[in-house]
Protein backbone atom coordinates (compact mmCIF):
# COMPACT_ATOMS: atom_id res chain seq x y z
CA UNK A 1 0.00 0.00 0.00
CA UNK A 2 1.04 3.62 -0.59
CA UNK A 3 1.25 5.55 2.72
CA UNK A 4 -0.46 9.15 2.94
CA UNK A 5 -0.85 7.57 6.58
CA UNK A 6 2.51 9.06 7.40
CA UNK A 7 0.88 12.26 6.12
CA UNK A 8 0.18 15.11 8.48
CA UNK A 9 -33.02 7.55 6.37
CA UNK A 10 -33.53 10.66 4.67
CA UNK A 11 -31.20 12.22 3.03
CA UNK A 12 -31.17 16.35 2.41
CA UNK A 13 -28.91 17.80 0.25
CA UNK A 14 -26.65 20.05 0.67
CA UNK A 15 -27.13 20.43 -3.60
CA UNK A 16 -27.25 18.35 -6.71
CA UNK A 17 -24.82 15.06 -5.97
CA UNK A 18 -21.86 15.55 -7.80
CA UNK A 19 -22.75 13.44 -11.40
CA UNK A 20 -21.03 9.85 -11.39
CA UNK A 21 -17.73 9.17 -12.90
CA UNK A 22 -18.24 8.34 -16.48
CA UNK A 23 -18.48 4.50 -16.49
CA UNK A 24 -17.54 4.03 -13.60
CA UNK A 25 -19.35 2.26 -10.17
CA UNK A 26 -21.06 5.33 -8.00
CA UNK A 27 -19.10 6.16 -4.63
CA UNK A 28 -20.89 6.89 -1.81
CA UNK A 29 -18.96 7.94 1.61
CA UNK A 30 -20.44 8.20 4.92
CA UNK A 31 -18.87 10.32 7.37
CA UNK A 32 -20.39 9.15 10.87
CA UNK A 33 -19.99 11.35 14.16
CA UNK A 34 -21.57 13.34 16.87
CA UNK A 35 -20.96 16.21 15.26
CA UNK A 36 -21.38 18.53 18.36
CA UNK A 37 -20.84 20.86 17.16
CA UNK A 38 -19.73 20.06 13.67
CA UNK A 39 -16.47 21.89 12.99
CA UNK A 40 -13.92 22.76 10.37
CA UNK A 41 -12.31 19.60 11.26
CA UNK A 42 -15.22 17.47 9.88
CA UNK A 43 -15.49 19.32 6.96
CA UNK A 44 -11.71 19.09 5.82
CA UNK A 45 -11.86 15.28 6.03
CA UNK A 46 -14.84 15.02 4.15
CA UNK A 47 -13.19 17.22 1.53
CA UNK A 48 -10.10 15.54 1.78
CA UNK A 49 -12.06 12.30 1.15
CA UNK A 50 -14.11 13.78 -1.76
CA UNK A 51 -10.89 14.69 -3.69
CA UNK A 52 -8.81 11.71 -2.29
CA UNK A 53 -11.28 8.68 -3.22
CA UNK A 54 -13.18 10.50 -5.99
CA UNK A 55 -16.27 9.85 -4.08
CA UNK A 56 -19.39 10.85 -6.28
CA UNK A 57 -21.54 11.80 -2.79
CA UNK A 58 -20.37 12.21 0.74
CA UNK A 59 -22.90 11.70 3.37
CA UNK A 60 -23.01 12.70 6.74
CA UNK A 61 -24.75 10.87 9.52
CA UNK A 62 -25.13 12.21 12.62
CA UNK A 63 -25.59 9.80 15.66
CA UNK A 64 -28.86 9.49 17.69
CA UNK A 65 -27.49 8.07 20.81
CA UNK A 66 -23.87 6.81 20.57
CA UNK A 67 -23.07 3.54 22.83
CA UNK A 68 -19.48 5.04 23.50
CA UNK A 69 -20.35 8.61 24.55
CA UNK A 70 -21.95 9.46 27.65
CA UNK A 71 -24.06 12.19 26.11
CA UNK A 72 -23.79 14.74 23.74
CA UNK A 73 -23.58 18.97 25.10
CA UNK A 74 -26.71 19.86 22.37
CA UNK A 75 -29.80 17.93 21.62
CA UNK A 76 -30.24 15.90 18.58
CA UNK A 77 -32.23 17.91 16.60
CA UNK A 78 -29.60 20.93 17.56
CA UNK A 79 -27.04 19.08 16.35
CA UNK A 80 -28.64 17.82 12.97
CA UNK A 81 -29.44 21.43 12.12
CA UNK A 82 -26.45 22.86 12.76
CA UNK A 83 -25.22 19.39 10.02
CA UNK A 84 -27.45 20.78 7.84
CA UNK A 85 -26.46 24.49 8.26
CA UNK A 86 -22.86 23.75 7.46
CA UNK A 87 -23.37 21.33 4.30
CA UNK A 88 -26.16 23.39 2.73
CA UNK A 89 -24.27 25.13 0.09
CA UNK A 90 -21.54 22.05 -0.52
CA UNK A 91 -22.25 20.92 -3.92
CA UNK A 92 -22.68 16.24 -3.29
CA UNK A 93 -22.05 16.18 0.57
CA UNK A 94 -25.90 15.38 2.03
CA UNK A 95 -27.19 14.74 5.46
CA UNK A 96 -28.74 11.09 6.74
CA UNK A 97 -30.82 11.64 9.61
CA UNK A 98 -31.33 7.67 9.53
CA UNK A 99 -29.47 7.24 13.25
CA UNK A 100 -30.58 10.10 14.99
CA UNK A 101 -34.40 8.41 14.09
CA UNK A 102 -33.59 4.73 15.34
CA UNK A 103 -34.39 4.03 19.10
CA UNK A 104 -31.86 3.21 21.20
CA UNK A 105 -27.59 2.53 20.20
CA UNK A 106 -26.33 3.74 16.89
CA UNK A 107 -24.56 1.20 15.49
CA UNK A 108 -22.68 1.61 12.37
CA UNK A 109 -23.01 -2.31 11.28
CA UNK A 110 -27.01 -1.41 11.18
CA UNK A 111 -26.61 2.00 9.25
CA UNK A 112 -24.72 0.02 6.55
CA UNK A 113 -27.37 -3.03 6.49
CA UNK A 114 -30.05 -0.28 5.84
CA UNK A 115 -28.18 1.56 3.04
CA UNK A 116 -27.26 -1.55 1.47
CA UNK A 117 -31.09 -2.82 1.74
CA UNK A 118 -31.97 0.76 0.14
CA UNK A 119 -29.25 0.97 -2.56
CA UNK A 120 -28.87 -1.82 -3.70
CA UNK A 121 -25.49 -4.03 -4.30
CA UNK A 122 -23.94 -2.08 -6.66
CA UNK A 123 -22.34 0.97 -5.35
CA UNK A 124 -19.67 1.33 -3.46
CA UNK A 125 -20.00 2.57 0.61
CA UNK A 126 -16.51 4.24 1.90
CA UNK A 127 -16.88 4.46 5.46
CA UNK A 128 -14.63 7.53 6.18
CA UNK A 129 -12.83 7.17 9.41
CA UNK A 130 -10.10 9.00 11.22
CA UNK A 131 -7.17 7.27 12.73
CA UNK A 132 -8.44 7.46 16.01
CA UNK A 133 -11.47 5.60 15.15
CA UNK A 134 -10.02 3.19 13.25
CA UNK A 135 -7.31 2.32 16.21
CA UNK A 136 -10.48 1.97 18.00
CA UNK A 137 -12.47 -0.38 15.52
CA UNK A 138 -12.03 -3.63 17.02
CA UNK A 139 -14.38 -2.01 20.00
CA UNK A 140 -17.25 -1.53 17.67
CA UNK A 141 -20.32 -3.77 17.89
CA UNK A 142 -20.01 -6.68 15.22
CA UNK A 143 -17.01 -4.59 13.40
CA UNK A 144 -15.74 -7.58 11.43
CA UNK A 145 -18.91 -7.55 9.47
CA UNK A 146 -18.29 -4.11 8.43
CA UNK A 147 -16.28 -4.73 5.45
CA UNK A 148 -19.02 -6.93 3.96
CA UNK A 149 -20.76 -4.06 2.99
CA UNK A 150 -18.50 -1.17 2.68
CA UNK A 151 -14.61 0.15 1.87
CA UNK A 152 -12.83 1.56 4.54
CA UNK A 153 -10.97 4.88 4.19
CA UNK A 154 -9.14 6.11 7.32
CA UNK A 155 -6.55 9.55 7.37
CA UNK A 156 -4.37 10.59 10.32
CA UNK A 157 -6.24 12.56 12.55
CA UNK A 158 -4.58 14.44 15.61
CA UNK A 159 -1.93 12.21 16.99
CA UNK A 160 -3.21 8.97 16.05
CA UNK A 161 -0.68 7.19 14.12
CA UNK A 162 -1.83 5.06 11.39
CA UNK A 163 0.52 2.26 12.21
CA UNK A 164 1.10 0.09 15.31
CA UNK A 165 -2.57 -1.13 15.68
CA UNK A 166 -3.95 -3.47 18.04
CA UNK A 167 -3.91 -7.26 16.92
CA UNK A 168 -7.65 -7.41 15.82
CA UNK A 169 -7.42 -3.78 13.70
CA UNK A 170 -3.59 -5.06 12.31
CA UNK A 171 -4.98 -7.98 10.92
CA UNK A 172 -7.69 -6.50 8.73
CA UNK A 173 -5.35 -3.85 7.76
CA UNK A 174 -2.94 -7.04 7.00
CA UNK A 175 -5.77 -8.86 4.90
CA UNK A 176 -7.63 -6.02 3.24
CA UNK A 177 -5.20 -2.98 2.75
CA UNK A 178 -5.09 -1.90 -0.83
CA UNK A 179 -3.12 0.97 -2.46
CA UNK A 180 -6.37 2.28 -3.81
CA UNK A 181 -10.08 1.73 -3.89
CA UNK A 182 -11.16 -1.21 -6.23
CA UNK A 183 -13.86 -1.29 -9.01
CA UNK A 184 -15.90 -3.57 -5.78
CA UNK A 185 -18.58 -2.18 -3.47
CA UNK A 186 -17.01 -3.08 -0.31
CA UNK A 187 -14.32 -5.03 0.98
CA UNK A 188 -11.20 -2.77 0.99
CA UNK A 189 -9.40 -0.63 3.58
CA UNK A 190 -7.21 2.32 1.87
CA UNK A 191 -5.38 5.32 3.35
CA UNK A 192 -6.06 9.25 2.25
CA UNK A 193 -3.82 11.91 3.39
CA UNK A 194 -5.73 15.34 4.48
CA UNK A 195 -3.82 18.62 5.78
CA UNK A 196 -3.94 18.73 9.61
CA UNK A 197 -6.74 20.91 11.49
CA UNK A 198 -5.84 20.90 15.19
CA UNK A 199 -9.56 21.29 16.33
CA UNK A 200 -10.84 19.43 19.50
CA UNK A 201 -14.36 19.62 20.31
CA UNK A 202 -14.40 19.35 23.63
CA UNK A 203 -11.80 22.04 23.74
CA UNK A 204 -14.03 24.24 21.49
CA UNK A 205 -17.28 23.23 23.49
CA UNK A 206 -15.25 25.09 26.07
CA UNK A 207 -14.71 28.15 25.00
CA UNK A 208 -18.25 28.15 23.61
CA UNK A 209 -19.55 27.75 27.46
CA UNK A 210 -17.27 30.82 28.50
CA UNK A 211 -18.99 33.05 25.98
CA UNK A 212 -16.29 33.04 22.87
CA UNK A 213 -16.75 33.11 19.38
CA UNK A 214 -14.50 30.74 17.69
CA UNK A 215 -15.01 32.06 14.17
CA UNK A 216 -11.64 30.19 12.60
CA UNK A 217 -12.89 26.58 13.56
CA UNK A 218 -16.99 26.92 13.12
CA UNK A 219 -18.95 27.09 9.61
CA UNK A 220 -20.57 30.77 9.87
CA UNK A 221 -24.17 29.48 9.87
CA UNK A 222 -23.13 26.88 12.51
CA UNK A 223 -21.76 29.81 14.81
CA UNK A 224 -25.15 31.93 14.27
CA UNK A 225 -26.91 29.16 15.36
CA UNK A 226 -25.04 28.13 18.41
CA UNK A 227 -25.48 31.96 19.56
CA UNK A 228 -29.10 32.01 18.99
CA UNK A 229 -29.91 29.44 20.56
CA UNK A 230 -27.23 29.83 23.36
CA UNK A 231 -26.14 26.42 22.98
CA UNK A 232 -22.92 24.77 25.02
CA UNK A 233 -24.09 27.94 28.00
CA UNK A 234 -24.18 27.07 31.61
CA UNK A 235 -27.49 26.62 32.78
CA UNK A 236 -29.12 30.21 33.79
CA UNK A 237 -27.94 29.96 37.72
CA UNK A 238 -25.72 26.86 37.58
CA UNK A 239 -22.22 26.71 39.64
Amino acid sequence: MSDPRRSGGTATHGDAPLPAQSGARRRIGLLGGTFDPIHVGHLALAHAARDALRLDEVRLVPTGRSWQKAGAGAGVAARLAMVRLAVSAIPGFVVDDRETRRAGASYTIDTLIELRAELGAEPALVLLLGSDQLRNLATWHRHDELLRHAHIAATRRGSHPLSGFDAPVEALVAAHGRDALPDAPAGAIVFFAMPPVPVSASALRERLARGERPVELLPPRVLDYIERHRLYRPAAGGG
